[in-house]
């Protein structure tokens, strides 16, 4: 007896332990599935919390109710064909976009990096980004801030419009109507309808190198511009944001100091920001993709056909194809005005040739 009792306190502790440790364990699951469940729900508010703060940050202008139906034809996009049948099909279509930098005189930001006060703001550099059928290859046409145009009749935000103006600066119109008159202009003197204008700041240009990492850039010959504060060596350089920044807007101490040898600058930063975003794995990173998502977005302002994330992402997909090698850069042909040895005119024809290859 015992023996028997001997054995059964044995075995009671041992079932005592094995019931101390099944509860232990449980207890822990219990804590990692609690734990889990809290990493899952952050995670979740998180990426909620991005996409809601991403998609806030962009701006955005009607410009088709702004400007109405007397445009160029509008050209119908074509479904890939190579999307799947459950997924949205992607965009494939030929695409023009007015693409803004803004001269922006608001924000701390902006005026450190050479905005001015906030009296107004120029569009000092306007690019026509022309995507071919399919997707894979692009123009990118470069129009002088210093081309005399024809300036059409502008709605305003205050509901009025503004007058007709002839041998106007082409930069003026974005300072008379914004946006709205930037389009209307480059849609009057091309006959190519804008399917999407993005117009970005100066901080968010410099942001979004910086979140890229900088940029590489080769000049060809020595720089020193006490207006953009930029000096280099004539070479090839890695760029920060604000180096970057004052690359694009320098004109003085080059070529012949006009706005022709500043386009030549920001055409080759083109070409650098498509290769430096190539090279960046971002999908492998989240931090890095989405600082360059916010410095982007918190820097955009489009039209309302663009003005969500999701819209956003959907043209970025549609150009996966799309390498630097396969986007032309050119300057709009032009002259010197007979009028003002300081002001440049539309070459004709090869300027309206030129206009029309895009449509």
């Amino acid at each position: 007896m015992a023996g028997e009792d001997e054995h059964g306190d044995e075995r009671g502790d041992e079932n005592g332990d094995a019931a101390r440790r099944g509860g232990r364990r449980r207890g822990l699951l219990k804590a990692a599935g609690v734990a889990l469940a809290g990493v899952l729900v952050l995670s979740a508010a998180g990426a909620g919390w991005a996409y809601w703060h991403l998609n806030r940050n962009i701006k955005s202008v009607d410009i088709n109710s702004a400007l109405g139906d007397n445009r160029p034809a509008k050209v119908v996009s074509t479904p890939s064909a190579s999307a799947s049948a459950s997924a949205a099909p992607l965009p494939s279509g030929a695409l023009n976009i007015l693409v803004l930098g803004s001269d922006s005189r608001s924000g701390e930001e902006n005026a450190a990096l050479g905005g001015g006060n906030s009296s107004g703001a120029r569009s000092d550099t306007a690019m026509v980004v022309h995507i071919d059928e399919g997707r894979t290859e692009a123009t990118v046409v470069s129009i002088p801030r210093d081309t005399l145009v024809t300036r059409p009749s502008c709605p305003t935000s205050s509901g009025g419009t503004t007058s007709v103006s002839y041998n106007a600066m082409f930069n003026s119109a974005y300072s008379v109507g914004g946006p709205v008159c930037a389009v209307k202009t480059v849609e009057s003197m091309t006959d190519v309808r804008m399917d999407h204008v993005i117009e970005i700041d100066f901080s968010g240009f410099a942001d979004l190198v910086d979140a890229l990492g900088g940029v590489t850039v080769t000049t060809d010959e020595d720089i020193d511009d006490d207006d953009s504060h930029l000096t280099l060596k004539a070479g090839t350089h890695h760029l920060d944001g604000t180096q970057a920044l004052a690359l694009a807007r320098t004109r003085h101490g080059i070529g012949d100091g006009s706005d022709l040898g500043r386009i030549g600058l920001q055409q080759k930063l083109v070409k650098a920001l498509l290769e430096q975003i190539s090279s960046t794995s971002l999908l492998t990173s989240p931090t890095k993709l989405y600082k360059v998502a916010d410095a982007v977005t918190g820097s955009l302002t489009t039209d309302t056909g663009l003005d969500s994330l999701g819209e956003l992402m959907k043209l970025g997909q549609s150009l996966k194809s799309l390498s630097s090698d396969e986007v032309k850069t050119v300057m709009m042909p032009v002259v010197t005005a007979p009028s003002n040895p300081n002001r440049v005119v539309a070459d004709e024809p090869e300027a309206s040739e030129l206009w029309a290859s895009l449509k």
